[in-house]
Formats: structure tokens, sequence, C-alpha cells
């Protein structure tokens, strides 16, 4: 794996363990609203830190680069990737079209984005997560974005059976402030938001933590702005060679979310799976081969 497929994020997650307790805090101020706190001056940095200029020297070394500017210059190149459009990211993936097979390539990008997305998941912050999601005696909100609905859609549409108290909020303004009538302290949202990342979601996860409502937020590898309220944050690698991100990882990580969240609830879950099969078979919605 070449350093330059890494953003500047799993750098700094690939050395925490590796960085002293001065450059441990710079390197938490950094990914605190990231990749924004790197782009002033190397002092203004430092002070926010509140930690020396040699730290950040060293840190940034620590990291692959030569000098502040080296590593400047690259959260430049990130944050111009976090806003680009379709097609600003077709045209980047035309300029070095590979020689072989779009399969291929495509196959490829897929399983580094999965490799390098499982590789930043914290193993305990997911089943705490999954365990929120799972507590059936607080009530579960899932929503998404203009893309990223159809995730949200399709978490929904297994959780509703999983468990009891699950709703699917609409993206739309104009709609969610109905739902956060009734969230109380200790409900979970579940939220998607990925570049190009919603003013809606941001608000609709703000005005959810102020109520106390615990928020597990699903984003790319540069982070949603939600992650600052997060109480868990996930982030998924998304670049392949298209116009559009692909929702491959994230919907690995859903559908490993789900498996988890359904043993964890299967005294309770086998029986609703049971009941809404009877129904089923009353409505003769599905065709039997018998």
């Amino acid at each position: 794996m070449s350093q330059n497929s890494l953003t500047i994020s799993d750098r700094i997650q690939n050395h925490l363990d590796d960085l002293t307790r001065a450059e441990r805090q710079l390197a938490h101020s950094i990914l605190e609203n990231y990749p924004a706190s790197g782009l002033g001056p190397l002092s203004a940095l430092a002070k926010d830190a509140k930690v020396s200029v040699p730290t950040v020297a060293r840190m940034v070394q620590k990291l692959g680069f030569n000098g502040y500017l080296d590593f400047q210059t690259e959260l430049r190149e990130e944050l111009k990737a976090k806003v680009q459009d379709p097609i600003a990211k077709h045209d980047t993936w035309a300029e070095a079209a590979p020689t072989e097979h779009v399969l291929n390539s495509f196959t490829d990008a897929v399983i580094h984005n999965i490799r390098q997305s499982l590789a930043h998941i914290d193993p305990v912050a997911f089943d705490q997560a999954c365990a929120l999601i799972a507590d059936k005696q607080h009530s579960l909100c899932i929503t998404g974005g203009r893309l990223t609905q159809t995730l949200a859609e399709y978490f929904f549409s297994h959780l509703q059976v999983v468990r009891p108290k699950v709703t699917h909020i609409q993206s739309s303004s104009s709609a969610w402030p109905h739902y956060l009538l009734d969230m109380k302290k200790d409900d979970v949202l579940v939220i998607f938001d990925m570049r190009r990342y919603e003013n809606n979601s941001f608000k609709l996860a703000q005005m959810a933590h102020e109520k106390g409502a615990k928020v597990i937020l699903i984003t790319d590898q540069w982070r949603s702005p939600i992650h600052q309220i997060a109480d868990f944050s996930f982030s998924c690698r998304i670049v392949v060679p298209s116009a559009w991100d692909s929702a491959v990882t994230p919907l690995l990580l859903l559908e490993t979310m789900i498996s988890t969240v359904q043993n964890l609830t299967w005294g309770e879950t086998k029986g609703r799976i049971k009941a809404l099969e009877d129904m089923f078979d009353q409505t003769k919605q599905f065709r039997k081969f018998t």
C-alpha cells in the first residue's frame, strides 16, 4: 500500500501509537476540524492544539512529509476532493484511465476501500454502537441525505423487523422537525452524511444532539462536520473510477451492523420475523412454490 493512497487522517490513525503525548494532543486537534485545521500557519496550528511549534514539525515528519508546506499541500488536495461534483470526479479518473478492463479496475478500487475502511474502524466502538441500536428501551431514528437516503431506507427496512420503535426520518427540512418533537434523551439517531455534506443533515443532527439523543454517524474518509457532535463516527472510503462515489463499503458496514444487532436481539427478533412471515402468508404477497 503506497503512502500516497492514504489520507492524512489515515496516516494519523496509523501512527497514533508511535506519537508522544504532545503529538497525540496535536493529532486529536487536527482531526477535530479535519482537514481545515491544518490550512493556516504552523504557529496557529500549534497554538490551537496548545503544543509547541517544534512538536508540529516533528509530527509532520513522522507522518511522512518533508515539511509543513508539504503537509498543507496534501491537505488542500484532500479539501478539493471533498467538494468535487460528479463531472469533476469523472474528469479526474479520465485523465489517468487504466488500461485494464473497468470491471477489474473498479473492483480493485472497491476492495481497497473496504480494506482501508475496516483497518480504521474500532471494534470496541462498533460493538458499543450496535448495542445502542439494539437497545429497544430507546427509540431509534434513521435518516440520510439526497443520495444516502437509499442507504438509510435499506437500514430501516431491516431494523424495523429486528426491533420495535424504529422510525425513518425523511431528509426534507419541512418534514424532519416533526420527528424531533418526540425525540427524548438517549434515543438513538443513525445518520448518513457523505460528500457533498448537507446543511439539513447537520442541523438535524445538531438539534437531536441538543435534545440528548445519541448520534451515530456513517460518513466518508474525509468525515462530515457532524462527526464533531457524534457519539460514534464510522468512516468509509468511497472513491472509485466513476463520476459517483461508491456505496459498497457503507453497505458492507450496514449489513454487518444488521447482523450484529439481530444476534443481540434474536430472542425477540425471531418472534417478530415469524409474525411478519405469517402476515405475508395471509396477504399472499410472495409466490409459494410447493
